[in-house]
């Protein structure tokens, strides 16, 4: 509007009194009327923000992969075990070696003079046997065992707590000789056993743990009694490969002996014997057996053998002659069914 203009209007308002100019500045707000439109659209944005979160939850559908990759180590685990010693790796020669050396150290065995043998003859075996070879502590503690077992098969083994200490006693005399204590030594050295606490409870087990010979009729038989004291099977004798038991068995009068049919090369105790003898009548048609040796020789030999050669023959070494001794396990368990040393056909 031009200056002059708003004068004269100014001017004319003045001089005629009605108050009808100032409505003028009631359009000077207008402008105002329109700042509120921008807001209208400021909510927009807000629409948008949900979107990123559909694409969240992408990531963790590759979360569970790596989980399916953990049990792979445990597939390796088993092959430590394969490290480990085979347990009876033990050679011919160390075989050979220790057997002489078990040989040496029995103090016990027969001396000249203790023990005389009657092959040739026909009725009874022993011509003379010392009363200070039967003092011999291991052999008076293996005498004492030998009236605790039934001999046929069938009828169940009874185990009093007497006759339970009877073999605690025997063995224990064993392991404090010098022949069980190579052996105990040695089966340690091979990692046979971790501990002599281990190995002495395996040879207690071993050899008096209770079995069935009669299809499971009865608990009837055990690696001691069949080798160390024999057993009557179908009228016939079983094991019984003991010269002690023999010896004990004539003397009183329940044994007939009827020749042998091979003696070792051996010149001194202990000898290699098969032979022929009846037992309250019932036959052994042929037995093989050590003669002269002392109970500790026998059992640290058959259970070396037990354990290094299971039944499978087990070469060793007497005397500087070679010698073959075979064992079997009872159903393939750690228990002895039989032990004795072969001789020639």
């Amino acid at each position: 509007m031009a200056p002059w203009l708003l004068w004269l209007l100014l001017a004319i308002g003045t001089g005629t009194g009605t108050g009808g100019a100032p409505p003028e500045p009631r359009e000077v707000p207008e402008p105002p009327r329109a700042v509120p439109e921008p807001p209208r659209e400021v909510p927009e944005p807000p629409r948008a923000v949900p979107e990123p979160p559909q694409a969240v939850p992408e990531p963790p559908r590759e979360v569970p992969e790596p989980p399916r990759a953990v049990p792979e180590p445990p597939r390796e685990v088993p092959e430590t075990p394969r490290e480990v010693p085979e347990p009876r790796a033990v050679s011919d020669a160390e075989l050979r070696e220790l057997s002489e050396q078990l040989l040496a150290a029995d103090s016990n065995r027969a001396g000249p003079g203790q023990l005389e043998l009657n092959l040739e003859g026909s009725g009874r075996l022993f011509s003379r046997v010392s009363p200070s070879l039967l003092a011999v502590p291991t052999v008076s503690a293996l005498l004492a065992l030998l009236d605790n077992y039934e001999p046929q098969t069938g009828r169940a083994e009874a185990e009093p707590p007497e006759e339970l200490r009877e073999q605690r006693r025997f063995l224990e005399a064993a392991l404090a000789t010098p022949v069980l204590a190579l052996l105990e030594r040695f089966v340690l050295d091979k990692g046979l056993y971790p501990s002599a606490e281990a190995f002495r409870a395996d040879l207690h087990s071993m050899w008096f743990g209770l079995y069935s010979r009669s299809k499971g009729k009865a608990l009837d038989s055990s690696g001691f009694e069949h080798v160390f004291v024999g057993e009557v099977k179908k009228d016939a004798v079983s094991g019984c490969h003991n010269w002690v038991q023999l010896q004990a068995l004539e003397s009183a009068g329940r044994l007939q002996y009827l020749g042998y049919t091979w003696d070792g090369p051996w010149a001194a105790f202990p000898d290699v014997l098969s032979l022929r003898f009846r037992w309250d009548g019932h036959l052994k048609s042929r037995g093989s057996l050590l003669v002269g040796s002392s109970p500790e020789f026998d059992l640290a030999l058959f259970t070396l053998c037990f354990l290094a050669r299971p039944d499978s023959q087990c070469h060793i070494s007497l005397g500087g002659e070679a010698a073959t001794i075979q064992t079997y396990s009872w159903d393939k368990q750690r228990l002895v069914a039989s032990a004795y040393p072969l001789t020639p056909q």
